[in-house]
């Protein structure tokens, strides 16, 4: 009798603090205006602005000259410095300072690494006259594409795995020590952010970039970051990007906050839903590539299946929103959300890198970084600021979000192929979107795609730019 006392004991005690913490994040104290979710969406969005014109004037350093390592170097550093102090100074007005920070540098560093998956993926897709060799590269650089972004989505949810874990073990202590807990969780998150250095250094520098494109060459500095507009389909998949990050942002964190607030979940129960959210695509993300290969489908159909998944959750969630949630359920839709995140934000990636013409990934990433950025920002002002706790509302938002993304792919004509081919210069040079390459006249046109889909970077043999790409994975897990 005595141990079941002591646990419910225990339970009661954690429970009354995870509540006590629920309240002091969503509601305002006596003497301040803003509660603290609302003071870290204010931060946010003056990160995003201060991030905005550091990137418009590094975009053309990141494709031309000798500071790309420079760059990604100074903004790790900058971002894990940051992280280190944030407890040291007992006061409301110097988090704006630490968020708006390290917004920045990560906004930076995001743009670095996804410019160099672009690089990674450069060497699949070299400039050819012959039809058969132009669509059997683009088939390649499609499959391949998928393939690193896959895994790097794969690496990272496992660092985030480590990180929610981590920030559960330290909300156990005593409550006048939490302040210090998460301050401990900001160091160790700082520390393996600054390893992220040894990447940026073993990282082989880029000095063969391509002969731009006539259009880049004849953009002046100050309006290099612009160039993206001349590319209708990468327009298109930055929409996309902001509809995927807003959704699935919208749909975390709303759900957290009703589950904490409104069901009041044993705190147990909230480390087993973060650790299925962030585990589970380690095993259905590598599961549904063959899947992909086995329909022939694209980034763009994987992404439908993101936003899909998406709708899913969210409408489960709005039309039972006033029902007592299960935890198997509320752990299965994890599972289904986690999917469909690790899907939008692999493939989202993906589209705009394939619409880069051969030396401008620099000008493509930027916007990548900032338009994702801005997605999840947006994502999570809405759900924990302007409406914290009303599922109905934050699911409800979000399922209309992501029912936009479905009607923009379905109907906006987007595809692999063709942003690919719309930016010429490398990755393609004319063609046609449903011709086949036929190998020494043996191979049928759908043999031939097949087997061009299936063929990885194994089978190329190029060690470099498999080495490359699991550094790029490590580094997602900070």
């Amino acid at each position: 009798m005595y141990n079941i006392a002591h646990i419910y004991s225990v339970y009661k005690v954690r429970l009354t603090l995870l509540l006590q913490m629920y309240h002091g994040l969503t509601h305002r104290s006596i003497n301040h205006k803003y509660s603290p979710l609302q003071w870290t969406s204010i931060s946010w969005a003056i990160g995003l602005a201060v991030a905005a014109p550091i990137l418009g004037s590094i975009s053309f350093n990141l494709d031309h000259g000798d500071q790309q390592i420079l760059i990604a170097a100074a903004a790790t550093a900058t971002g894990a410095i940051f992280c280190l102090p944030a407890g040291f100074i007992k006061t409301v007005w110097i988090f704006l300072l630490y968020i708006t920070v390290i917004v920045a540098a990560l906004s930076v560093a995001t743009a670095c690494h996804t410019r160099h998956l672009g690089l990674m993926l450069r060497c699949f897709s070299t400039p050819t006259h012959q039809q058969q060799q132009q669509q059997r590269q683009i088939r390649i650089r499609i499959a391949v594409s998928g393939w690193f972004s896959l895994y790097a989505t794969v690496a990272g949810s496992v660092g985030s795995a480590i990180i929610s874990a981590f920030t559960y073990y330290m909300l156990r202590e005593p409550v006048d020590q939490e302040f210090i807990s998460l301050w401990v969780v900001s160091i160790f998150s700082g520390l393996i952010w600054f390893v992220g250095i040894a990447h940026v250094f073993t990282t082989k520098n880029d000095r063969t970039s391509p002969t731009p494109t006539n259009t880049a060459a004849s953009i002046s500095k100050p309006h290099y970051a612009f160039y993206i507009f001349h590319y209708p389909h990468a327009i298109g998949s930055l929409v996309g990007v902001f509809l995927s990050s807003f959704t699935t942002m919208s749909i975390f964190i709303g759900g957290v906050l009703f589950l904490v607030g409104q069901m009041c979940i044993k705190p147990v129960h909230l480390l087993y839903l973060w650790l299925v959210y962030f585990m589970f695509p380690l095993f259905s993300l590598p599961l549904l590539q063959p899947l992909q290969h086995l329909l022939k489908a694209d980034a763009v159909k994987m992404q439908l299946l993101g936003f899909i998944l998406s709708t899913a959750t969210s409408g489960a969630g709005f039309y039972f929103q006033d029902r007592n949630w299960k935890i198997s359920m509320v752990l299965f839709f994890a599972a289904v959300q986690s999917t469909s995140t690790g899907l939008l934000h692999a493939f989202g990636r993906v589209i705009l890198l394939d619409c880069s013409p051969p030396g401008n990934e620099g000008a493509f990433s930027i916007w990548f970084s900032w338009i994702k950025a801005f997605g999840t920002f947006a994502g999570f002002a809405v759900s924990s600021s302007l409406i914290p706790g009303k599922i109905g509302a934050s699911f409800g938002i979000a399922f209309c979000i992501a029912v936009a993304g479905i009607v923009m792919f379905i109907f906006g004509n987007f595809h692999d192929y063709g942003g690919a081919e719309a930016t010429g210069a490398g990755h393609v040079k004319g063609g046609s979107e449903k011709g086949s390459p036929v190998l020494n006249g043996q191979n049928t046109g759908a043999e031939t795609e097949e087997r061009v889909l299936m063929e990885t970077p194994w089978q190329r043999n190029n060690c470099y730019l498999f080495v490359s790409c699991v550094k790029n994975s490590l580094l997602l897990i900070i």
